[in-house]
């Protein structure tokens, strides 16, 4: 169908200007002043922004771990995406040790095929990756799979140990590829989490207390030391602390390619959270941890100077009841993970664009169109320009509402609990344009599973 979207302020991660914009087969195809064409549906904005469809680059849907299985699968988690102004993500595929990553790419298309409300790309997870299977890696680019993560966590489960980690970044390099990682000292964590539980330390907040931040920043130190002898971009994810930033902002000093992101849990929720009345504390476990308040404007800085380039959410949802619970009396068994997907748009606008800390410029920018650079999806996606998909929202920055479990307009994820329970915020996602499709109206989902298709990502640009 075509749309004509009229009167409103677009906002891209350099312009901000008032004009129309006209959508035909998917894509943006005019934008001036003042269009009269006809379109089988015109859209007005008069008072709100148009911006680049949302791009969160990490979540797991339907993701196996600690023997339960995350509560959004691709149906429900795009859904709650849809709904928050993201019209792209890209999720984690899982290799299994001593299998092949094709095969987990198959294991993962099965799981998204068909079901999903906007389009979505995968990275994939490697846990091992011996020789003989390195040459998978270039049938992977292939398949537009362009970006790997490597966990120093988790050892027995995810961990890989540094031989693997400069195997796979060297080869990432010469395919002018990405490296995504989880940087913690798990090896050490593992040991300070061992001496907690033999002291009887087993609430919840002893999650975060056994994972300190200096071991965040050998972890992220390490990591980019060894993908700069592999020359590779290296992209630290979920970034918690001062400490880890540090790191980040000497490697950059230094010139080297090294990249971070940062999720709304780590700008807005702190440790205090650990400390809620029983089992509470367990709804915000999630790795790394929640840190002290005062790395909060750190990591603001970090936004503002560019160190950190992109907001995700690393969306990661386990019920409380059934789920979380799993981890009473012992820490270490909660599944780790928070929600996120949905609330990251207005988050992010209301704590930095109304708190005066980005500019809408540097909104768009954080929440899209850097994401779209580092994994190979500009300017078709992350952008409005002639020749873009028409991913597109109109964000009222005037509505406010509260995100609550209980409120239909900010809570579609598949999850008992919300993380931002109570926050008030302004700036909503009011219609959400998936490739000229309309799939939310006022808020209200008009789309169908299905509409979401497989992005074969490019290679990364800066």
């Amino acid at each position: 169908m075509s749309v004509l979207i009229k009167n409103g302020r677009v906002i891209t991660a350099v312009d901000d200007y008032h004009a129309d914009i006209f959508i035909e087969k998917e894509m943006v195809t005019i934008i001036g002043e003042n269009l009269t064409m006809k379109a089988d549906k015109i859209i007005d904005a008069e008072g709100k922004y148009v911006i680049p469809g949302g791009i969160d680059p990490h979540t797991h849907l339907d993701m196996p771990f600690g023997g339960t299985v995350s509560a959004d699968d691709f149906e429900t988690g795009t859904l709650a995406a849809a709904h928050g102004g993201t019209t792209t993500l890209i999720d984690f595929a899982i290799q299994t040790k001593g299998h092949s990553t094709l095969e987990a790419l198959d294991t993962w298309h099965a799981k998204a095929e068909g079901k999903t409300a906007i389009d979505y790309g995968f990275h994939m997870i490697i846990t091992d990756m011996e020789d003989d299977r390195i040459h998978e890696m270039e049938t992977l680019v292939k398949e537009g799979v362009t970006s790997y993560k490597l966990f120093m966590a988790y050892p027995g489960v995810l961990y890989v140990d540094d031989g693997t980690l400069y195997r796979v970044m060297r080869k990432a390099g010469e395919e002018r590829t990405v490296i995504c990682m989880h940087a913690e000292n798990g090896i050490v964590i593992d040991e300070i989490v061992k001496r907690a539980l033999a002291e009887g330390k087993t609430e919840p907040k002893w999650h975060a207390l056994t994972r300190p931040t200096r071991m965040e920043a050998e972890g992220v130190h390490r990591a980019i030391a060894i993908a700069e002898v592999a020359d590779v971009p290296v992209y630290i994810v979920h970034l918690s602390s001062s400490d880890a930033l540090e790191q980040v902002t000497l490697a950059r000093n230094r010139g080297v390619k090294a990249f971070a992101e940062t999720c709304p849990q780590y700008l807005f929720l702190d440790h205090s959270y650990y400390e809620k009345e029983g089992f509470e504390g367990a709804k915000y476990v999630m790795t790394p941890p929640l840190r002290e308040k005062w790395n909060q404007d750190n990591l603001w800085r970090g936004l503002q100077f560019g160190d950190i380039q992109s907001i995700s959410t690393d969306h990661c949802p386990f019920c409380y009841k059934d789920q979380k619970e799993m981890g009473v009396g012992d820490f270490s068994k909660i599944p780790n993970g928070g929600p996120g997907v949905e609330n990251r748009m207005s988050l992010v606008f209301n704590g930095g664009v109304v708190e005066g800390r980005i500019s809408l410029n540097k909104f768009v920018d954080l929440t899209s169109t850097s994401a779209a650079k580092m994994f190979g999806l500009f300017p078709k996606k992350g952008t409005i320009a002639v020749g873009s998909d028409a991913d597109i929202v109109i964000f009222n920055p005037n509505r406010k509402e509260t995100i609550s479990v209980n409120n239909p307009v900010m809570h579609n994820m598949n999850v008992d609990y919300n993380a931002y329970e109570g926050f008030e915020v302004t700036g909503i996602s009011e219609t959400v344009i998936s490739r000229g499709k309309v799939i939310i109206e006022d808020c209200k989902y008009v789309g169908k599973s299905g509409d979401g298709r497989f992005l074969k990502r490019g290679l990364y640009s800066e």
